[in-house]
């Protein structure tokens, strides 16, 4: 079983999940907010892909933390910052088994599910 996780009402997130349906692949959805986000499986997608990859800089949530929140980042101050504002972790993130793959694109899905 696949799990998509993210938040509701993001876009790229939603997309995912149409595409998932339209393919007929059985999925479930976990929403960082709704559900929560366990410490130890953010531990587990950093340890796996890098909590770089897992930080999204790019959003509102980053743009709105304070200085010293965004200064001398390592992956502790990271995935503290992670757990406190899901929005900063970049979505959705896709486990199914051992694969964990980060963002949507159709065609990395198919390459890799």
């Amino acid at each position: 079983m696949m799990t998509l996780y993210g938040l509701r009402h993001c876009d790229t997130c939603r997309k995912a999940r149409a595409w998932l349906d339209g393919q007929g692949l059985t999925h479930r959805f976990h929403d960082f907010r709704a559900d929560g986000l366990d410490p130890a499986l953010l531990q587990r997608w950093a340890d796996a892909l890098g909590w770089e990859a897992l930080l999204n800089r790019r959003g509102t949530t980053w743009r709105g933390l304070t200085e010293a929140d965004r200064a001398d980042l390592d992956a502790d101050k990271a995935l503290r910052l992670m757990l406190d504002h899901p929005a900063l972790i970049k979505r959705p993130v896709l486990s199914r088994g051992e694969t964990l793959l980060i963002g949507f694109s159709p065609a990395h899905y198919l390459e890799n599910l």
